[in-house]
């Protein structure tokens, strides 16, 4: 199913982008390029869109006023049904340049003029999985031209387009579930001042100093925001901890201050486990005080924060979607975990033994525990990180969430900086 380029399309920014004989595409998408909204189009996962002139037939058929650029895609080509493609395929383009596609772009009202009506859902993947425009990583940085072929190859063996496109799910819940938590720093008082962009995140408090309350996430896929995160840090007056930062960080001077290993797996993968006379149940009011006392305790929470863990505690407690659990043996509260649903992912966060009652499988018996209560809400998978190569990790592994991915947290501090 090769092909051909029909149209390279460029804009300074918003549609329509329009035809240009030929661009420079680098790792960050075609020079000359821009985007209104870049927070959600461009970077490195997103570098290049590409729309099929089939698709653009088969939707101004239904009576939509598309036209090729006129939906941001910078390759509008010829003979490929580029969304039916699988994640991975690359795309020689001309001389020298290789994409990869590496996800569906999604439908927004940025493009509605060139819908009947604005529905620009005519080309969502999920109502009309041949129709999609696609985006694409550049694997080889080259010149593209009008007319260039493009020759299809499968996903090579070494590919990791599917756990980018993997990670871009589990980043979502994981970045909502810290969202929550610094929202409930905020309800309780204190100094909290976030950044959101949709697929980045950001929280500094100049009243919480830690990593926890000043970190970003997100900029694996939104490099582009990684100098509007340190202004957030800088104003706040606080070190912060860029997670998975690039060179935008480095140059920036963020210094490598660890690594947290991402885990993952199919809720009909966890293996199940119990330990005698070990009960896990939800905290209720009663043991709501237990459960952050435990956390502090279990944790090595700095003690400059342990008065903020236990007032933000009623607000973390009562997030839509967020559970609490205690588990007891012989009456005692011996372990707490949380969890945190969303799209159809449960995550595990807080999984703490009492350090007497280590070593007997009980974290094990909370990831089970939990990745039931996901099934029954509805999640097909669950996540959690835990420290690279820590015990926790190991654990998570031998349940049945083996690692996909290491993040690089950088920490960077705003002291001496312009």
């Amino acid at each position: 199913m090769d092909g051909r380029v029909l149209q390279v399309n460029i804009s300074p920014g918003g549609v329509p982008k329009l035809p240009v004989e030929a661009a420079w595409v680098g790792e960050q998408g075609l020079q000359g390029d821009a985007h209104t909204h870049r927070y959600v189009h461009g970077g490195p996962h997103r570098a290049v869109a590409l729309l099929g002139i089939e698709a653009i037939e088969r939707v101004q058929a239904d009576g939509h006023p598309i036209e090729p650029g006129s939906v941001g895609e910078n390759l509008t080509t010829m003979g490929i049904e580029l969304s039916r493609l699988p994640i991975g395929t690359r795309l020689a383009v001309g001389d020298a340049l290789v994409l990869e596609i590496s996800g569906a772009a999604g439908p927004c009202d940025v493009i509605k003029g060139a819908f009947r009506d604005g529905k620009s859902g005519r080309i969502s993947i999920l109502t009309h999985p041949d129709d999609s425009r696609m985006y694409a990583r550049v694997i080889s940085q080259g010149e593209v031209r009008t007319g260039d072929s493009i020759t299809v190859t499968p996903p090579p063996g070494d590919s990791q387009a599917t756990v980018f496109q993997l990670l871009d799910l589990l980043d979502d819940v994981d970045r909502l579930a810290w969202m929550g938590l610094w929202h409930s720093a905020a309800t309780a008082g204190y100094d909290v001042r976030l950044l959101d962009h949709g697929d980045l995140s950001a929280a500094a408090s100049p009243d919480l100093p830690g990593s926890i309350f000043n970190r970003a996430i997100g900029l694996r896929l939104v490099p582009i925001a990684t100098h509007e995160v340190m202004h957030l840090f800088r104003s706040a007056g606080t070190s912060g901890w860029l997670i998975d930062g690039g060179e935008a960080a480095i140059a920036g001077g963020a210094v490598l201050d660890g690594r947290v290993s991402v885990h993952v797996g199919d809720i009909d993968a966890i293996a199940p486990a119990t330990v005698e006379g070990l009960t896990i149940r939800a905290v209720d009011a009663a043991d709501s005080t237990a459960w952050i006392e435990a956390f502090i305790d279990w944790f090595d929470i700095p003690p400059v924060l342990d008065d903020a863990w236990r007032a933000l505690q009623p607000a973390l407690a009562a997030r839509r979607g967020y559970t609490q659990l205690v588990g007891e043996l012989d009456g005692e509260i011996v372990a707490i975990a949380a969890m945190q649903t969303h799209r159809k992912v449960g995550w595990l966060g807080a999984g703490g033994v009492r350090p007497d009652r280590r070593g007997r499988g009980i974290q094990r018996a909370l990831v089970a525990h939990r990745a039931a209560l996901a099934a029954e809400a509805g999640c097909t998978r669950v996540m959690a990180t835990a420290d690279a190569g820590s015990i926790s990790a190991r654990n998570l592994d031998a349940a049945g969430l083996p690692e996909i991915w290491r993040r690089r947290h950088y920490r960077w501090d705003p002291k001496g900086r312009s």
